[in-house]
């Protein structure tokens, strides 16, 4: 049966214009590539997330195991210092955060037992971060300073609508000007959540519905560019609301899971690009659902969108 049967066809009407992409790496057959951050220098700093490994990809696509942690390994985003804060389990199953340093020495930073799956991760100031909790339908506030977790938010909107459904609710999160936008998976929602003074949260609305978005980026124009996983493809979608599929599984991005802005001016792969205007995108090869040809090689794909990507701690 193909894959098109089995899922809702929210994108069959939906415009195509796809935007020059080139597969950067490959990595084999069954990698689940979870998440990505990149350095101001262009490094490229991937989770795979079955494996507990944190992989460190050079612009030109050499890759080497930076950190092996203990369990398995979710969302990644950076610390003001350069190092990685990674969500994920321990090897006794339990939601811990931890810490990865330039050198790829790795430390626990806290485990939460309260916690079901920790997902996506982002910076909310310089030492606190916010992190979806997939299965408990809830966002941790994590301070890596205190070594604390807080209960940030847990609200229906952010849960799954069946409980037993394995696919994530609540699971990329993205700040842009005083919201948070959040993707709901399970129930094809897109949501934002007005942020105060604290950055507490306000009630949760829902920004965009029937879009299956896993993680996500933001340029400075406030458009998203989104991951949708299992129907492999990457979408953009402008502060109205509107949807364009901009790439498809013809350019690598079968099993899509993450967004991330390119950081550097550098004319890092022979070609005119400027890198602060391509998103780079990863995925699993369609080991969720795999396509009717079967599962690919995970890929890292970049992707010239011609904007420049809003700073994930704000402006």
């Amino acid at each position: 049966m193909e894959t098109s049967v089995l899922l809702p066809p929210i994108y069959a009407n939906t415009p195509i214009d796809l935007d020059p992409a080139k597969i950067i790496t490959s990595f084999p057959v069954n990698t689940f590539l979870e998440n990505l951050a990149i350095a101001s220098d262009g490094t490229i700093f991937v989770t795979n997330h079955e494996a507990g490994e944190v992989v460190r990809v050079t612009p030109d696509g050499n890759r080497q195991i930076h950190a092996l942690v203990p369990g398995k390994v979710s969302g990644l985003a950076f610390n003001v210092d350069g190092s990685l804060v990674v969500t994920g389990w321990n090897a006794d199953s339990v939601p811990t955060v931890s810490l990865v340093t330039t050198d790829g020495a790795v430390e626990t930073l806290l485990t939460i037992s309260e916690a079901i799956f920790l997902n996506g991760i982002t910076p909310i100031s310089d030492t606190q971060y916010l992190a979806a909790d997939s299965y408990r339908g809830a966002i941790w506030l994590i301070d890596i300073e205190q070594r604390c977790s807080i209960l940030w938010l847990e609200h229906p909107l952010l849960a799954r609508s069946n409980w037993e459904n394995v696919i994530p609710a609540a699971n990329g999160l993205k700040r842009f000007g005083n919201f948070l936008y959040v993707s709901n998976t399970e129930q094809m929602l897109l949501l934002r959540i007005r942020l105060g003074m604290a950055n507490e949260p306000s009630e949760p609305e829902i920004f965009l519905e029937q879009t299956n978005i896993d993680d996500f980026a933001f340029d400075v124009e406030g458009n998203l560019y989104g991951a949708t996983h299992i129907y492999n493809s990457v979408v953009k979608i402008t502060p109205d609301g509107s949807t364009t599929i901009i790439a498809q599984a013809e350019e690598g991005v079968i099993g899509s899971t993450a967004v991330a802005f390119g950081q550097t001016h550098s004319d890092a792969f022979g070609n005119v690009f400027d890198e602060l205007t391509a998103i780079y995108v990863v995925t699993n090869g369609g080991m969720f659902l795999p396509p009717p040809t079967g599962i690919v090689a995970a890929n890292i794909v970049r992707i010239e969108v011609g904007k420049v990507g809003y700073p994930l701690r704000g402006e």
